[in-house]
């Protein structure tokens, strides 16, 4: 089975994006996982260089066939969208050029996941602030992700660090509208994804530790009877449906059980009660993965840091760790598709 194709792209130009990927695309290392395709405006990706102080053997080429026909190889193939010039940012700061710009160059990259010309995408860190600058208004990545696909099937943000995963029931909502959202079918369908990805990546029976959403698992419905009317029968029908799952456990003990090896994913029932937990075990190191879509999306789960962009101090660590994450997808997918071709 040959590697897979990655795209690899900036992300925000204003942000540590740029220099994260001169860094990626310097470090030999990262070919054991992926053969690469770098995509974005070159002038911004030679700024990361110098940000970086990275050289990098690379050739750039405007056009896609071209391009890809360089994958895999020693020189690194540059597909040069010509599309921003860094000399109109300010590095650092908002701005509605780069936000949209960073989302044409998504959408030029996820059509040609679409097109089977690549296996999967990882992108810098992108500003949602920009994108909305820019004129992208979603409400996340993956509404904007799904909305290109076209897709309707189960799809939901999923992050990591170490060997710990972090899915959710309900994402970016206001508090006052988790409740009404917190359907059987949501946690279900949530249980399902991390069940499946976590098999994508190499688990062969993923431990589930499934939050309770009100304070102290609900106290037998003093609190609230979201545990007993919605999440525990959900957590039964999967344990019969042969998922290792267990819980509901109260919010403020599961990291404990966590932390200590008992679970690989922690599925919280709204966005802050897990992602707290998660970011302050490794914000830093941790991964975000656009789980359950028709290709395989990552990125580093930490922001632009517009405190540190330009200083070459960025951590590469996590885009690489993205990098083989995605990798390790693809090939799992591959195997699959293969088996049911075989059967």
């Amino acid at each position: 089975m040959r590697k897979p194709r990655l795209a690899l792209l900036l992300g925000e130009a204003a942000g540590i994006g740029p220099e994260l990927l001169a860094k990626v695309a310097a470090d030999s290392s990262v070919r054991q996982f992926a053969d690469s395709l770098l995509i974005g405006d070159l002038r911004v990706f030679e700024q990361g260089l110098t940000i970086a102080n990275s050289q990098v053997d690379y050739v750039a080429f405007t056009d896609p066939d071209q391009a890809l026909k360089h994958i895999g190889e020693e020189t690194v193939p540059f597909l040069d969208l010509q599309n921003l010039n860094p000399s109109d940012l300010q590095l650092g700061q908002i701005s509605a050029t780069s936000g949209r710009v960073t989302a044409a160059t998504l959408t030029y990259a996820l059509q040609l996941a679409k097109e089977n010309k690549i296996d999967g995408l990882v992108y810098g860190p992108l500003n949602k602030e920009a994108l909305y600058a820019g004129g992208v208004h979603f409400q996340d990545e993956m509404e904007f992700f799904s909305d290109f696909f076209s897709f309707t099937g189960i799809a939901g943000e999923m992050n990591t660090v170490d060997d710990l995963w972090i899915a959710r029931a309900t994402s970016h909502i206001g508090i006052k509208q988790v409740s009404q959202h917190l359907t059987a079918d949501s946690v279900k369908q949530a249980i399902l994804l991390a069940n499946q990805t976590l098999k994508e990546v190499g688990y062969s029976c993923p431990r589930i530790g499934v939050c309770a959403l009100n304070p102290h698992g609900g106290e037998g419905g003093l609190f609230g009877d979201e545990e007993i009317r919605v999440i525990a029968p959900v957590v039964e029908q999967a344990k019969k449906e042969g998922i290792s799952i267990s819980g509901p456990y109260p919010a403020d003990t599961i990291f404990l059980k966590a932390v200590e090896g008992e679970m690989d994913v922690v599925l919280g029932m709204y966005h802050d009660q897990v992602q707290i937990g998660f970011k302050l075990i490794g914000f830093k190191r941790g991964v975000s993965v656009s789980a359950g879509l028709p290709t395989v999306i990552t990125t580093p789960a930490h922001g632009t840091a517009f405190d540190i962009v330009g200083k070459g101090i960025a951590d590469p660590g996590p885009m690489k760790r993205a990098i083989a994450i995605a990798a390790k997808m693809v090939e799992s997918r591959k195997r699959l598709h293969a088996g049911r071709e075989a059967k």
